[in-house]
């Protein structure tokens, strides 16, 4: 999930702040208007096709080690640079289009992360024989889904995150360690880990309360 943002509202015992619109919200969604603004639109809806998973895929393992907030203001730059995160076009990337990228100073310039990129691009394109890499992903989605009341009862990794990691790598993925792999699918909706008491709470539509 993404990293926690320092905010100067009051944050209440379960974790949310309840904003100026009346709406709850995690502390990490509740001061930074991108933040909030992915938060309310976005994390944790059903991404269910091959391109929509391979940029998230791909965003996640950027986003090891630096704020959420970071590659989300980079996404724009991170889009122009892989090509709308087509994985037929990223797959052709050669050691020029690697010098290009680390050039670019619009996205993260992180060589292992670039070739994890590729990496995974070409992997993709080689899982479309066998049901595809959105297949596969959503493939791992658990009987039941974390419902935590406070920010300290969302998990950070699961049995089914680890088995994803464990799938993927065989696939000859990089960069989907099961923590990574966790964040991945609380962000396409495969699990539902918004606060009981926030707004968006079971707006993938999946999770029965």
């Amino acid at each position: 999930m993404p990293q926690p943002q320092n905010t100067s509202r009051t944050d209440s015992q379960d974790g949310l702040v309840v904003g100026s619109d009346g709406l709850a919200r995690p502390t990490w969604a509740a001061s930074d208007p991108l933040l909030r603004e992915y938060y309310d639109t976005e994390w944790g809806l059903p991404v269910r096709d091959e391109q929509g998973v391979y940029e998230r895929l791909t965003l996640e393992a950027f986003q090891a080690g630096l704020s959420w907030a970071t590659i989300l203001r980079k996404r724009p730059a991170f889009r122009e640079a892989f090509a709308g995160f087509s994985p037929d076009r990223v797959a052709c990337y050669d050691e020029a289009a690697v010098d290009r990228l680390l050039a670019n100073p619009g996205i993260v310039r992180n060589r292992a992360k670039i070739l994890a990129a590729i990496t995974n691009a070409r992997a993709t394109v080689r899982l479309r024989d066998r049901g595809g890499l959105a297949a596969l992903v959503w493939s791992f989605r658990p009987d039941d889904t974390p419902r935590p009341r406070t920010q300290a009862e969302v998990p950070t990794r699961s049995p089914e995150s680890a088995a994803l990691a464990r799938a993927l790598r065989a696939e000859g993925f990089v960069f989907v360690g099961p923590t990574t792999m966790f964040a991945l699918m609380e962000a396409i909706g495969i699990v539902d880990t918004h606060l009981l008491g926030s707004h968006r709470r079971g707006c993938s539509g999946l999770w029965p309360e």
